[in-house]
């Protein structure tokens, strides 16, 4: 159990009220859940992780099922099955999309990072020449075949962000500038510039993936869950209640 207190008084000007980032005893979500990490095509990191995990909790998942781990296409099967789980949408489902819609000129983009992962999972043979826009959209035509239209669909439902009490999850985090209800999309997908650098002074915690970590790190207004799954062979979930928060990782020995 992690419980150590983080956060410092920040000072604005010697006539306004004192204002702090929060510490660990101000997290007080409605309900206690699970915020599991970037699991990027890890499906056997995933099956291990939720079995450590209480049926009766609720479960968040930050995005990026696919791309770079070898089992994208297990991992997005078995969530769309999972209607009691919440799963966000993370960066890389929205360069799949963007794939997906408009292979060219940008498809070469998403599969340099990760998508030609994704495409072998699903049985597809990559582009030989990531420059051909016809082999690009053959690859893309092929993969929308076999994903089917209703896991195509499933993906650009995802919601981008969660809220619980106090606590708000998503993939990359958050302008710490703005109220949560106020971010721009692509913050919330791509991450911000400032968010890792300046605490929330609103009270509210921010949950995210996105950013690698070697381990869960929970302070100043955040909890960062992502621990590279696909290179670390260590998936992370964080247990959040109110006033703490447990990490549970999932690994091969």
């Amino acid at each position: 159990m992690i419980s150590v207190e983080f956060g410092k008084v920040m000072k604005y000007c010697a006539t306004r009220m004192l204002r702090r980032a929060p510490t660990l005893k101000d997290l007080a979500p409605d309900h206690p859940f699970y915020v599991v990490g970037d699991i990027h095509g890890r499906f056997d990191l995933l099956q291990a992780l939720l079995r450590r995990l209480s049926p009766d909790i609720s479960v968040v998942c930050v995005g990026d099922y696919v791309d770079r781990g070898d089992q994208s296409a297990e991992v997005l099967r078995f969530l769309q099955k999972r209607q009691d789980m919440t799963c966000l949408k993370g960066n890389h489902e929205e360069m799949l999309l963007q794939f997906l819609e408009q292979p060219w000129p940008d498809g070469a983009r998403w599969l340099r990072n990760g998508g030609l992962q994704t495409l072998a999972s699903f049985g597809v043979s990559p582009p030989v020449d990531l420059s051909d826009e016809k082999a690009l959209r053959k690859s893309s035509a092929a993969l929308r075949d076999e994903m089917g239209k209703d896991l195509v669909q499933w993906i650009r439902d995802l919601p981008l962000w969660y809220e619980s009490g106090n606590v708000f999850v998503s993939h990359a985090g958050a302008d710490p500038a703005k109220p949560v209800e106020d971010q721009d999309p692509r913050h919330l997908l791509w991450g911000h510039p400032a968010f890792l650098k300046q605490s929330r002074l609103d009270g509210v915690w921010v949950v995210h993936g996105h950013t690698i970590v070697n381990e869960a790190v929970i302070g100043r207004g955040r909890i960062s869950v992502d621990t590279g799954a696909y290179a670390t062979d260590r998936l992370t979930a964080v247990r959040i209640g109110k006033g703490e928060a447990e990490s549970l990782v999932a690994g091969l020995s």
